[in-house]
């Protein structure tokens, strides 16, 4: 009888297992443990570079070369922030845009400037028919786009792209500009639907014909097909001019902004993943934050700024004499604003009020 076993009818029993099938059990359970840990780092590293590897850039100091405002010591941050729109494709045809019309362009115009401290911002819409005169830029490619003056400001993307945009936008203002930001509207309708949609408190009802939009007065939440439209409409509100949109533009930004600062990032993996692609799938930056690294540190440097608290102003202007539906920076009142801007100083009252507007 071998000592494994016991007389018949007696429960049979077993010697424990000796030090070697321990040690060989242990590193089983050892390689398992190492390809889970190599399959995590694996899955986490190819996520980290699919979003990396999302973020468009642009060589802002590169194509500018020297040719810059002067950067102050007490001037804050000062971010150019764009909303492109190419209007292309089925999406744009519900909202009536056509799907036809070729090029990018820059619909939304967004001077951020976050004082020393950063506890506060303000914003400062530039309306895309305001004529400009745009200096002579580097074109890409070795070309020139010469300079030239009354040109509509949101033709400066599309005839010379993001580089001239902000060396136009330091050229009139004397502001240095620090970084850029530009939202494709394509992926910010992607990065609403992500986070479940956006509540704006819709200051007067809207019935756009052009594209389809009717909602009434009050709090609404918007989806995504919803807010590209309601950051779009002018027929329905104001006077029909890019003018009366400004102000929905400001307010759904800081609505947006919002709304992702409160959602519940690590407690859902999976839906921050889907925010955070959505969101990097719409980015173009400068070369100094086109890394997920570079903007979580300057997400991090701007915890202070509560969006709901920033101030949103738009350029002072006032209708072309020559063109009615064309409007020009009104002075002194757009230089008083600026020049606050510069020194990081309180803007005046007075530089808060467009003519244009009545106020």
């Amino acid at each position: 009888m071998s000592d494994d076993e016991t007389t018949p009818g007696s429960r049979t029993s077993r010697r424990p297992a000796g030090p070697r099938r321990r040690r060989r059990g242990l590193k089983i359970a050892l390689g398992v443990l190492l390809v889970l840990l190599l399959a995590a780092g694996s899955t986490a590293y190819w996520l980290y570079s699919r979003l990396d590897g999302n973020i468009k850039a642009v060589d802002i100091d590169r194509a500018l070369g020297e040719d810059r405002p002067e950067k102050l010591p007490t001037s804050g941050q000062n971010l150019l922030v764009l909303g492109s729109d190419s209007r292309a494709g089925a999406e744009n045809r519900e909202l009536g845009g056509g799907g036809a019309v070729g090029g990018a362009r820059s619909d939304t115009a967004m001077v951020v400037h976050i004082p020393e401290g950063r506890s506060k911002a303000v914003a400062v819409s530039i309306p895309r028919d305001t004529l400009v005169t745009r200096p002579a830029c580097d074109g890409g490619n070795g070309s020139t786009v010469s300079a030239e003056e009354r040109v509509m400001f949101n033709s400066v993307y599309a005839q010379a792209g993001p580089a001239c945009v902000v060396k136009t936008v330091e050229k009139m203002s004397g502001v240095r500009i620090d970084h850029y930001l530009e939202i494709d509207f394509a992926g910010f309708k992607d990065l609403v639907d992500a986070i479940g949609g956006v509540t704006v408190d819709v200051p007067r009802d809207i019935d756009d014909k052009a594209s389809g939009l009717r909602l009434s007065a009050g709090p609404q939440k918007l989806d995504g097909t919803e807010s590209l439209a309601y950051v779009r409409t002018r027929h329905g509100i104001g006077d029909g001019s890019d003018l009366g949109r400004i102000g929905l533009q400001q307010q759904f930004l800081l609505a947006l902004l919002s709304e992702v600062t409160s959602q519940d990032l690590l407690g859902s993996p999976a839906n921050s993943y889907r925010i955070a692609e959505s969101a990097t799938k719409a980015l173009t930056t400068d070369s100094g934050l086109a890394s997920l690294t570079s903007l979580a540190e300057f997400a991090r440097s701007m915890k202070g700024v509560d969006p709901a608290s920033m101030e949103t102003i738009m350029l002072p202007v006032a209708y072309d004499r020559i063109d009615p539906n064309r409007v020009v920076a009104s002075e002194p009142r757009a230089g008083r604003l600026w020049k606050a801007i510069r020194e990081d100083a309180t803007i005046p009252e007075e530089a808060k009020k467009s003519p244009a507007t009545g106020g």
